[in-house]
């Protein structure tokens, strides 16, 4: 059997021999048990067990006479059917996932990581943004390529959630589901969520102004006090007050 097919038929919960039995029985569409079990090198004695196993799950349809014949259903139709089902575990155990770690994540003293790379740092900013339950606020002295598009519609599902979010940047930028305000401001990131956490973003640049992502680094850190004192001088920003953080 190629490796590729056992390996699907595993993540559908089949063992070894069931698997075997399945792939055995599509090649022959149906068939008396003996002839599966000669097909799939089955033990005689192991055959009709596993075939009845297989009917329970779904992948074989029984006819039943002297002697029963096995049926395979259609692998297009097993393969749509547990797609489905696998999908649904995974976001089921996704979110009571998600929601352990965000319970916990506020109870974890208060550390402060560094994050390194474009790409793990737009992550990050997804989780935190995801996070808030209150307020959002973001000052984007730059972004990478690509980052706006993919902060769009996160941006947009909080807001829709009626969290305030507020995002102050060094150039015009559009399409963001939120207040933005333009502000002449360093090539710097920074984000704040409900006072509690924040971000740090920094790059070294191109000549021409565009950040080099490999050179990335945020510095992500959940003291509040700390959080909620950048939240506050970002509020002051944003009412026209000083310029600079």
């Amino acid at each position: 059997m190629e490796r590729r097919i056992r390996k699907a038929l595993r993540l559908m919960d089949l063992t070894d021999y069931e698997a075997s039995a399945y792939t055995a029985l599509t090649s022959l569409v149906s068939g008396r048990a003996g002839e599966v079990g000669e097909a799939a090198g089955i033990p005689r004695s192991r055959v009709y067990d596993i075939l009845r196993k297989l009917a329970e799950k779904g992948f074989v349809e029984v006819e039943r006479g002297k002697p029963m014949r096995y049926h395979a259903v259609p692998p297009s139709e097993v393969f749509r059917r547990e797609k489905k089902r696998i999908n649904e575990v995974l976001h089921e155990a996704g979110v009571e996932l998600t929601r352990i770690y965000e319970d916990q994540i506020s109870r974890v003293p208060a550390p402060v990581w560094l994050i390194h790379g474009q790409e793990k740092i737009i992550k990050k900013e997804i989780e935190i943004i995801s996070r808030s339950r209150h307020e959002f606020k973001m000052r984007m002295g730059f972004f990478f390529r690509g980052e706006l598009k993919t902060l769009e519609p996160v941006l947009g599902r909080i807001n829709d959630r009626g969290v305030d979010v507020r995002v102050m940047a060094g150039a015009e930028i559009r399409g963001l589901p939120c207040r933005v305000r333009i502000v002449e401001m360093p090539p710097v990131k920074m984000m704040v969520r409900d006072g509690e956490e924040m971000m740090w973003v920094f790059s070294r640049f191109t000549p021409d102004g565009s950040p080099i992502p490999e050179t990335a680094i945020g510095i992500w850190n959940q003291y509040p006090e700390i959080a909620e004192n950048y939240s506050r001088i970002f509020d002051t920003i944003w009412e026209g007050g000083r310029a600079g953080i």
